[in-house]
């Protein structure tokens, strides 16, 4: 160790540390330089990023979050690796929901919506870019928060984006390990290569910072060209990389976004052309209709409505239906609607002198929920017309052939009678057949003008408590003979508990029981069975006719109360009846507010029902 008693040795030693201590003192000052210009860069850097990213972001989750969330986490995770300074990034909308958080990119959705701090709600409803230090000496920031403004210049979310310096850390660290590793190996170099190392380390960063500022402008075609061998072109290039990354994140895109652009404008144009046609159907539609929203504000009145109403669409589009009642050619419609729009099918209402309507509502439906309610308005005016005419036609024919039936029918009379002198027995057979036949002849002009007065409303009702127990019988015993000559074995089944007096017209009920009764006989073989039966309810009494008769065609059942309706089969086997009983009968019973139905099938027998309310008298 003779060599480190030298003063040479000494003094080179001295000078040699005297040099490192001036090396390590201007390294550390180099290193602390470097380390507040790379704070600076990694904020610029994170800055560019979030100008650059924050569009796209916004884009990509408002067109895939909700329906392709894988494609949303690959297009988040594209552009968040281009910035390994960015630790973390966060869409937050104006009421300070976290809408999503790069940290829950591993979950299939974000199960609930976190609130942020109010701190930061008050810095991202700004609208403008802030920044949130952590260090504001050292200029370090913890957050830097960037606002996103759609075309029309409205502000609903913002981006957080966490700023990370771990390679910072990581560099600081590194750079002290080399400098005391250089140090103890370059002993003897020179300040001047010192200086010579600094000025190469200082030249490479310049020109990333600048290469920073021209991305930062837009210009991802730009690529620094750093070759110093170290970290700085280790640097140079991975931001390289990261601009490539980008650019192709942008490219794609923006594909994405003509891509959707033109599926867009092509649905658009299928739904405008739906619509046109939707619309020429309405506007040339022969009945008025009116389209109501769920709100039951008017929506839509097609031309034909507007004439029938003498009114405007103009006028009255986007009223509420309570508005529409003050428009008085409106007010008989609404009136009949009600304020919720009721269900309604084919109700007619005059709505002038010579304009008769039929009404019907129909809602309208949308995935089994309620959208709306279409009014529509038949016109039925030519057919109550005609239906008019041939009623009067008929009223009036029967008028006049009633007084001469009448008179044949007493002439026959006295004839079988003798009281115009003894007839022999082939000329009483004969004026028997003939009074028959007038008789015939005076049921049908009785049926007819019992429609007749049914349709214009003159089917007057003269309603007493009776005791419809005493009217069932009197009809059964009418029918005793056609019964015995039948052989049809008949019940009667009473109710267990005396039925109260019913509020009834005596008459038209005795008409009611005829008719249910002689059909049941009348149609039912020999030997069959015939059942009147009668139960009590709480507020209504019912009436069952049963038989073991022919039945009711199936496909003829729907027009058994029709007016001059009678079954094919009933036809082949009994060629007399006008086919007006059951019609009758039918106005009869709800005109005494009760309903009647039957049962029936062909070859099995028929069973008519009906009910009489209970009023009034216990």
């Amino acid at each position: 160790m003779a060599i480190f008693r030298s003063l040479k040795t000494k003094f080179a030693l001295g000078v040699s540390l005297l040099l490192i201590f001036i090396f390590l003192g201007q390294t550390l000052i180099n290193i602390r330089a470097t380390e507040s210009r790379l704070i600076g860069e990694v904020n610029q850097e994170v800055k560019t990023f979030s100008q650059l990213s924050t569009r796209h972001l916004i884009e990509a989750y408002e067109e895939y979050y909700f329906s392709g969330f894988h494609k949303f986490r690959e297009i988040v995770e594209d552009m968040w690796s281009l910035s390994p300074n960015t630790s973390r990034i966060r869409l937050v909308d104006m009421e300070g929901k976290i809408r999503f958080d790069t940290k829950d990119l591993k979950l299939k959705e974000i199960e609930e919506l976190e609130i942020v701090n109010p701190f930061l709600l008050e810095e991202v409803r700004k609208g403008e870019p802030s920044y949130i230090y952590e260090d504001e000496k050292k200029n370090i920031f913890e957050e830097i928060i960037y606002p996103f403004l759609d075309e029309l210049g409205r502000h609903e979310y913002s981006l957080i984006y966490s700023v990370s310096y771990e390679i910072i850390e990581k560099e600081t660290s590194q750079a002290m390990i080399r400098t005391v590793f250089l140090a103890l190996l370059l002993l003897i170099l020179s300040i001047t290569l010192v200086s010579f190392l600094t000025i190469r380390m200082t030249g490479p960063i310049s020109e990333l910072e600048e290469g920073t500022r021209i991305i930062g402008r837009g210009n991802l075609d730009y690529r620094m060209r750093i070759e110093t061998g170290d970290e700085i072109e280790s640097l140079a290039n991975e931001f390289n990389k990261m601009t490539e990354k980008l650019k192709e994140s942008m490219e794609k895109l923006e594909e994405a976004k003509i891509g959707l652009e033109i599926r867009v404008k092509e649905r658009t144009q299928e739904l405008e052309e739906e619509k046109n046609k939707t619309l020429a159907i309405i506007t040339n539609f022969s009945d008025g209709l009116l389209v109501f929203d769920k709100e039951n504000n008017l929506l839509l009145i097609n031309p034909k409505a507007e004439i029938s109403f003498e009114i405007k669409a103009k006028e009255i589009i986007g009223k509420s239906i309570s508005e529409l009642t003050k428009i008085p050619t409106l007010k008989s419609l609404i009136d009949l609607l009600g304020e919720e729009i009721k269900k309604i099918f084919r109700k007619e209402f005059q709505l002038k002198e010579n304009l008769i309507l039929e009404l019907t509502t129909t809602p309208l439906m949308r995935e089994k929920k309620k959208i709306g309610t279409l009014v529509i308005l038949h016109d039925v005016t030519r057919e109550k017309i005609i239906e008019r005419l041939k009623t009067e036609f008929v009223s009036l024919s029967a008028h006049q052939l009633r007084t001469p039936l009448s008179a044949i029918k007493w002439t026959l009379r006295m004839l079988l009678d003798g009281d115009v002198g003894e007839i022999t027995k082939e000329q009483k057979d004969l004026l028997e057949k003939t009074y028959r036949s007038n008789e015939r002849m005076i049921n049908l002009i009785n049926d007819l003008l019992n429609v007749a007065r049914i349709e214009e409303g003159r089917y007057v009702y003269r309603p007493i408590f009776a005791d419809i127990e005493k009217i069932i019988q009197s009809v059964i015993d009418s029918f005793k003979t056609e019964i015995e000559i039948k052989n049809i074995k008949f019940k009667f089944n009473k109710p267990i508990e005396k039925l109260p007096e019913i509020l009834m017209d005596v008459e038209k009920m005795k008409l009611v029981i005829e008719n249910l009764l002689d059909n049941a006989i009348r149609y039912t073989l020999s030997g069959g069975e015939v059942t009147v039966s009668i139960t009590r309810g709480i507020k209504e009494a019912e009436f069952k006719v049963q038989d073991s008769g022919v039945g009711i065609p199936e496909d003829q059942q729907k027009r058994i109360f029709s007016k001059f309706f009678r079954g094919a089969n009933i036809m082949r086997m009994e060629t007399e009846g006008t086919g007006l009983g059951l019609f009758i009968t039918k106005n009869i019973i709800e005109a005494h507010g009760g309903k009647i139905w039957f049962e029936s099938k062909e070859g099995k027998g028929t069973t008519f029902y009906f009910t009489l309310p209970i009023r009034g008298v216990e």
